[in-house]
C-alpha cells in the first residue's frame, strides 16, 4: 500500500548536516542529564519495598507522610499518588528479614488513623537482588548491541553495521535522556521497553539499508546520496504507515493503560519517534560520514558475481564429466 508517492527523490540527505547536529545536540544533553542527574532507580534495581494503598475516599496523603514519619522504621518513606486521588503507592528503601514478619500489616496499623482503605499490593526486592538485575539488565542491553553489530556485518558491509549501530546508541541515549528528564522510575519494565526500542528501530534501520543496496544497483548515478534519496523516498510509505500504527497503539496504551505501564509506554512513544527519525536522517547519513563508496562496491559484488559463474562454470563441467 503506498499512501506516498514521488515524482521523483526527495532531498533527505542534502540536511544531513543539520539533522545531524540536531541529533548530536540531543545526545550530548542526554549524557549530560546521566552524568548530572542519573537515573531514578525503581524497586526492581535499588531494592526496598512498594505498598499499594486504597482509600474510599481521596487519600490523605498529608496525614499518611506524618504517620510514617512518626515511626522509625518508616522514616524517609516516599509517598505518591498512584493513577488516581484514591490510591497511593508507598516505597520505604529498606526491606525486613524477619521471618513471617508481615510489613503490610505493620504498615495497616501505623496508618489506621488515616481513614479506611485496604493494602492492596506489597512487593519486595533484597538489596542484592537488585544489583543482580542492574547488572544482568546491562549485560542484556550490550549482548543485543553486539549481536547485532555481528548480525549486520555477515548480511551488509560493515560501514553498514557501525552505522546501525551509532543509530541505536542514538536512539537508547536520547531515550535515556527523555525518561532522567521526565523522572521516569527505571524498572524491569522499562529495561524491556529499551530492548523492544532497539529491535524496533534495527528493524526500521535494515529495511533502509537494503533499499540502498538495491539502489546502488538500480540508480545509475555513482553518488551515494542520489542513492540514499532515492531508497528512501521508496521506504517512505512503509516507514509512515508502520510508525503510525505503531505509534497509536502505544499512544492509547499510555492513555489509557493505567499507571502501571505508563512508564512502559513512554519509553515506547518516544523510541518509536526517534527509532523513526533515526533510520532516515542518522543510519543513512553515517554511510556517507564513514567513506562508503558505491563505485568500490559496485566492483567488490561484480568480482564476487564472477567468481560465482566460475565456480558454478566449473561445478556443471564436473557433473558432465568434463573434467
Amino acid at each position: 500500500m503506498e499512501i506516498l508517492k514521488f515524482d521523483k527523490p526527495v532531498g533527505f540527505m542534502k540536511n544531513s548536516m543539520k539533522f545531524g547536529i540536531f541529533s548530536i545536540i540531543l545526545v550530548l544533553v542526554s549524557w549530560g542529564l546521566l552524568a548530572t542527574k542519573g537515573f531514578n532507580y525503581g524497586i526492581d534495581f535499588a531494592g526496598g519495598t512498594l505498598i499499594q494503598v486504597k482509600y474510599d475516599t481521596k487519600a490523605p496523603i498529608a496525614k499518611v507522610r506524618e504517620a510514617l514519619s512518626k515511626t522509625q522504621e518508616f522514616k524517609g518513606a516516599n509517598v505518591t499518588f498512584f493513577g488516581s486521588d484514591e490510591e497511593i503507592i508507598i516505597k520505604i528503601k529498606t526491606v525486613s528479614t524477619a521471618v513471617g514478619d508481615d510489613i503490610g500489616d505493620r504498615m495497616h496499623t501505623v496508618i489506621a488513623d488515616t481513614g479506611n482503605f485496604e493494602v492492596r499490593r506489597v512487593d519486595m526486592v533484597g538489596p542484592k537482588v537488585g544489583n543482580e538485575l542492574k547488572e544482568k539488565g546491562i549485560m542484556a542491553m550490550l549482548l543485543a548491541i553486539i549481536g547485532i553489530l555481528i548480525y549486520i556485518s555477515f548480511r551488509f558491509e560493515w560501514r553498514f553495521a557501525l552505522a546501525s549501530v551509532m543509530a541505536l546508541v542514538h536512539d537508547i541515549s536520547i531515550v535515556i535522556g527523555a525518561i532522567i528528564l521526565f523522572d521516569i522510575e527505571i524498572n524491569l519494565d522499562i529495561l524491556a521497553a529499551m530492548l523492544t526500542i532497539l529491535g524496533y528501530s534495527l528493524n526500521d534501520t535494515i529495511i533502509v539499508f537494503d533499499r540502498i543496496r538495491e539502489g546502488i544497483h538500480s540508480v545509475k548515478s555513482p553518488n551515494l546520496e542520489h542513492v540514499i534519496d532515492d531508497s528512501v523516498t521508496r521506504t517512505l510509505s512503509r516507514t509512515t504507515l508502520t510508525s503510525l500504527t505503531t505509534f497509536f497503539v502505544v499512544l492509547v496504551l499510555y492513555l489509557f493503560g493505567g499507571e502501571i505501564i505508563n512508564g512502559f509506554s513512554f519509553t515506547l512513544l518516544v523510541g518509536v519517534i526517534v527509532g523513526t527519525y533515526s533510520s532516515i536522517f542518522v543510519a543513512s547519513p553515517i554511510l556517507m560520514w564513514l567513506k562508503f563508496s558505491v563505485v568500490d562496491y559496485r566492483a567488490k559484488q561484480a568480482e564476487k558475481e564472477k567468481r560465482e559463474r566460475e565456480k558454478e562454470k566449473m561445478r556443471t563441467q564436473f557433473e558432465q564429466g568434463v573434467i
